[in-house]
């Protein structure tokens, strides 16, 4: 995309394009009391900084202000901000035409203020982040096994095993088709899916059939459209296509589900994140005796990513953890309050330009607790530019869900990691895919295993597979059930493309390929 090099000025805000584009990074504003105008003392930056706490801080944890370039917060995510701070666009802005000025809004001379300190105070530019280890380019012990080609370019959404039956499947965007795979790689469509399946939670139904609950996103483009579903199926069904069943439908993007007895009557509910873009939310699907499902909100801003059921404050009740990868972006502990509710704990702020994508709980140090791998790098929102903190985290838990950055990885676009004991040695290992990685520069860095040689001493392998396709989903699986975890990535082959100049060269025509593991020491 070309960022074009000019001054914001108020007339640029009175365009219907603001109306559309806006609020990625303030679309959580709640905070309704009478408005306290802020007394400018004519110095830019001292007003600036404070503008900005007191603004931005209202909705999200703050960017600072040299984490983008100038002339993308001034042509880009300033013009996003706008509405949600009350600044008069074309019209009004329909978003906020029911609601009272709040202490979020601003007036036309604290927003020329904020303009006036990001003019002086943002960098030119952003520096890439330099790797501290250089990737080292071998297969480091995978070896590659590939499908035949299909004859239409491939747009795969997710990748899933079942654990329990070890079955892997595929869906794509555009056919909506969902897929099974045996063990040589041969495809079988099975059903027709509402929309593309971005991710599967696999169970038992009443009967002991596996069914598997597919998150079928509805739009694959972060618009406001809530035509997602949650889809059972019965995949032990003679013809799959026939035994689905809407657990609920209308939900905003939905991109991942978590399955649980939350209220402990014996019966399986299921947690939904719905993304969404400026509306969306987190939502539990209470199961009735009858196997019908009453839904209720249980966080209610948009931007969920990822959520896992769990047990985590050891009280014999399952609880739920969130990964928020926009606006109030962060990870939070939902505790099941035992009468039918949640209450949040926030553990961990990051600002919105971050992009949470995934998160694993796993105890990295040995030390009996659960430690947090973290992906930041989902880069398609209105700030498309390489950024240096997008990567690897790692941090550890260091009691009651006390988290502290231990490692980083920069990564540029990291979309999700596989933390694993991958060469059998005792110690975790991660992968990681990055679907917004330099294409342009460093294409191997779209996939990268971390050797773990040492505690948090890691080596970082690129084996040579851009060439094969752009991957949006990763899965681990034991596809020759010889006791090796190898990896299943998904090629999501065209569109997305953030890069000026840049032309794909990869395979558009295979699904997915299969990393086959032989790292075993």
């Amino acid at each position: 995309m070309t960022i074009k090099k000019s001054t914001l000025t108020i007339s640029s805000l009175l365009s219907f394009s603001a109306i559309i584009a806006g609020l990625a990074l303030f679309n959580s504003c709640k905070h309704k009391q009478a408005y306290q105008p802020y007394k400018l003392t004519g110095d830019v930056i001292v007003d600036g900084k404070n503008l900005v706490q007191l603004k931005c801080t209202r909705c999200h944890s703050l960017v600072p202000v040299d984490a983008l370039p100038k002339d993308v917060w001034l042509n880009h995510t300033l013009v996003n901000m706008a509405p949600s701070l009350h600044i008069s666009t074309y019209g009004g802005s329909s978003y906020f035409k029911n609601d009272p000025l709040d202490t979020a809004g601003a007036t036309i001379a604290e927003w020329t203020a904020i303009l006036d300190y990001y003019k002086k105070a943002a960098p030119d530019t952003v520096l890439p982040a330099k790797k501290p280890i250089p990737l080292m380019n071998d297969w480091a012990g995978f070896t590659l096994k590939k499908p035949a080609p299909v004859s239409y370019t491939s747009f795969t959404t997710m990748v899933a095993t079942n654990p329990a039956t070890h079955k892997l499947y595929s869906a794509d965007a555009v056919d909506e088709k969902l897929n099974i795979w045996d063990s040589n790689l041969k495809m079988d469509s099975i059903a027709k899916l509402p929309s593309a399946a971005v991710d599967v939670t696999f169970g038992k139904d009443s009967l002991g059939h596996n069914v598997g609950f597919f998150s079928c996103i509805g739009r694959m483009a972060p618009i406001d459209f809530p035509n997602g579903k949650v889809v059972k199926v019965n995949l032990d069904a003679k013809v799959v296509n026939n035994d689905q069943t809407y657990i609920a439908s209308d939900l905003p993007r939905p991109v991942g589900t978590a399955v649980g007895d939350f209220n402990k009557d014996g019966l399986q509910d299921i947690v939904v994140c719905g993304q969404g873009k400026f509306k969306g939310g987190v939502y539990l699907l209470k199961q009735n005796k009858d196997h019908t499902y009453d839904q209720q909100t249980i966080y209610d801003k948009p931007g969920a990513a990822q959520a896992l059921a769990g047990d985590f404050n050891n009280d014999g009740w399952t609880d739920v953890m969130l990964l928020t990868g926009s606006g109030d972006e962060g990870l939070w502990l939902l505790l099941n309050d035992k009468n039918g509710g949640f209450t949040t704990r926030n553990l961990l702020h990051f600002p919105p330009v971050y992009g949470s994508s995934s998160f694993q709980l796993v105890d990295m140090d040995h030390d009996g607790k659960l430690d947090l791998v973290l992906t930041c790098g989902y880069n398609y929102r209105d700030s498309r530019i390489l950024k240096p903190y997008h990567g690897l985290y790692i941090f550890t838990n260091t009691g009651n869900w006390n988290f502290k950055q231990r490692w980083f990885y920069p990564i540029n676009g990291c979309t999700k990691a596989i933390a694993a004991d991958f060469d059998g040695d005792g110690d975790i290992d991660i992968a990681t895919i990055a679907f917004f990685a330099d294409m342009k520069n460093t294409p191997a860095e779209e996939f990268i295993y971390f050797e773990q040689s040492k505690p948090f001493d890691f080596k970082p392998h690129a084996p040579p597979i851009s060439q094969y396709g752009h991957w949006m989903c990763m899965e681990m699986t034991d596809l020759n059930n010889d006791g090796q975890p190898d990896l299943v990535l998904g090629n999501y082959a065209d569109g997305f493309m953030f890069q000026d100049g840049f032309k794909p060269n990869w395979d558009k025509h295979l699904p997915l390929v299969v990393l086959e593991n032989h790292t075993k020491k």
